[in-house]
């Protein structure tokens, strides 16, 4: 991995050439409360944002609230969010997140990484997007961009993005920590792309281990 000062460099570069956290940022899937934020993560799971959105507009459609969703049929569940695949898993999911939420916390979403882990179906990525989006806290968010982005670099040397996640957080300074989800998310969608990634315009292409391998070697191994 690179070392703290050279962490810190990249996040300072990044910084200066993303744009970061905009004011009309949207919660997960644009959704208006902590709720619906937390099932539209759980709906995304291995499905293309316009199946989520379709299966999350069916499924609000019929409930928009814990007890309301509580009260539906599997089989009306089921065939709101078929759009998104995996639909018998998450709706199992889903009942029992409305039914731990409305025993456990009144129908109210926690707002801290152990209690939204601590809820069905919920993980650790699905849970830090909420806190960062929904309930606006420090937090950087691991999905796949983000995951890509930081092992590629080097800022992290993790085979998932749970553990991306935590060393990401360990190793990060605090204040990198409100945006650099956005930086890192935006900088893997322009320029640091899964195939062909853009390394002549890359603000950190010279603190990059990917690239300085590849510069030695000819040869790129990721």
């Amino acid at each position: 991995m690179l070392t703290d000062a050279e962490t810190v460099e990249v996040l300072q570069r990044l910084a200066k050439a993303m744009p970061g956290r905009t004011k009309n940022a949207k919660g997960p899937k644009g959704q208006p409360d902590a709720f619906r934020s937390c099932i539209s993560c759980m709906l995304s799971a291995q499905s293309l944002d316009r199946n989520t959105a379709k299966a999350a507009q069916n499924l609000f459609a019929l409930a928009n609230t814990p007890e309301a969703m509580r009260d539906l049929t599997d089989e009306q569940i089921a065939a709101a969010i078929k759009p998104c695949g995996l639909y018998n898993m998450k709706t199992r999911n889903i009942r029992r997140f409305c039914e731990t939420l409305i025993a456990e916390h009144g129908g109210t979403v926690p707002d801290t990484r152990e209690g939204l882990l601590a809820m069905p179906g919920i993980g650790r990525k699905c849970a830090d997007i909420v806190l960062s989006f929904t309930f606006g806290k420090d937090v950087i968010a691991v999905d796949t961009h983000v995951h890509r982005v930081c092992n590629r670099i080097g800022l992290t040397a993790a085979k998932t993005a749970d553990v991306t996640a935590s060393q990401l957080e360990a190793r990060a300074p605090r204040w990198a920590l409100r945006d650099g989800h956005f930086w890192l998310i935006q900088f893997g969608k322009r320029i640091c792309t899964a195939r062909a990634p853009k390394c002549g315009i890359c603000p950190v292409s010279d603190l990059c281990e990917w690239f300085g391998e590849y510069a030695e070697t000819g040869e790129k191994t990721a």
